[in-house]
């Protein structure tokens, strides 16, 4: 069946008022219960949409409704401490989220008198804001018919229209923001791209999609071809680096922990952490690498725990060991003795948190002995 010119997407008006009138329907009566959609605020809508990149729902609604009670207004989170963001952020993880977040909220404070621009043109100038997010703050805030094309969006109209080019290559997402301006309910916008986010979350997933179940299956070329388990079509990533590393908990006589703070550019940017060794050291051992870098002579102790942490681009393999401090020499500017009390209020990333986890546990077992 053609139901869709591919070269300007001019789409059947018949085929464009059923799909949009069955999947505004369904995400109306059906949509989940999430805090973000209990609000138009262009704030709070764009917090929930930059924690949602490559995050679960589940494990965003507490970090949300935590970060709006403290933040409830882009001039709190303007005049926040980038510390307290980030403890805020914690667990969350790509970090830069946050920061990116913030820097687009003192703009919009400090250019737009608190105001969330409501056009595209604006709103792209902000820090952090990109297509996807423009359109998701544009139509759900304002009403404004615009695109919000991200991977459920691009899976849902690979199906239902077809649609064949690979969705990992950036210059495919210009086909899909075209569909989605051809499709799109101009009177409910914000529930016409809710609904396909939905869909893509719910029903059309990216394997067993539940088409049975789909309100717009008597559209979809894809089910009536028998191609929904083949699209979308997507190349396969580069395989992850993996990096072996080694993790020392060092404590001195007064019970304070040796923690450093990462450079304030990269990979987990002005988080806490403790000694960390890349390995292999050819020719030294941790001990010695730990005396050179941090300017600690250590014993190392028992294993704390060891497990792998998947960042997007690399895999860090990681064995956390207890230390104790046999002499000190000079400490790095970055590094610090810390009390237990002190590192509990720092912002430290997933894997750290682990590690720190897993020692305060056995520090607990052994107090009990």
């Amino acid at each position: 069946m053609t139901i869709i010119a591919r070269k300007d997407f001019t789409v059947n008006e018949l085929y464009k008022e059923k799909v949009k009138d069955a999947l505004v329907s369904w995400f109306l009566e059906e949509k989940r219960d999430l805090p973000w959609r209990k609000t138009t605020d262009p704030y709070k809508i764009w917090v929930s949409e930059v924690m949602l990149q490559q995050t679960k729902v589940d494990t965003v609604i507490p970090y949300y409704e935590r970060f709006i009670a403290k933040y409830p207004s882009a001039e709190s989170l303007a005049n926040a401490e980038e510390g307290e963001l980030l403890k805020e952020w914690e667990g969350l993880g790509y970090y830069s989220r946050a920061r990116n977040l913030q820097a687009g909220v003192r703009e919009v404070v400090g250019n737009y008198s608190s105001v969330v621009p409501s056009t595209r043109k604006e709103i792209s100038k902000l820090k952090g804001i990109g297509p996807y997010t423009a359109g998701a703050i544009l139509s759900i805030a304002y009403g404004v018919p615009e695109h919000a094309v991200d991977g459920n969006v691009m899976r849902v109209l690979s199906r239902l229209l077809l649609i064949k080019e690979d969705i990992a290559k950036p210059k495919t997402k210009k086909i899909f923001e075209e569909a989605v301006m051809s499709l799109i309910d101009h009177e409910n916008p914000s529930a016409f791209n809710q609904g396909l986010m939905e869909l893509g979350a719910v029903i059309c997933t990216p394997t067993k999609p539940k088409c049975l179940l789909c309100p717009i299956r008597e559209n979809c070329s894809a089910f009536f071809e028998g191609m929904q388990d083949e699209l979308p079509v997507k190349t396969i990533q580069k395989k992850s680096k993996t990096h072996k590393v080694k993790t020392v908990v060092v404590r001195n006589r007064d019970g304070h922990i040796l923690l450093e703070k990462r450079a304030s550019k990269g990979l987990l940017a002005n988080m806490w952490q403790f000694p960390m060794v890349e390995l292999p050291t050819p020719n030294h051992t941790v001990e010695e690498i730990v005396e050179h870098d941090y300017g600690v002579e250590i014993v190392k102790g028992p294993l704390i725990n060891e497990f792998k942490h998947v960042f997007s681009h690399l895999v860090w393999e990681m064995e956390s060991f207890e230390a104790t401090l046999k002499k000190e020499k000079e400490l790095p500017s970055r590094c610090k003795w810390l009390t237990i009390e002190e590192i509990n209020q720092q912002p430290m990333p997933v894997p750290m948190l682990k590690i720190w986890n897993a020692w305060k546990e056995r520090e607990i077992l052994y107090d009990n002995k």
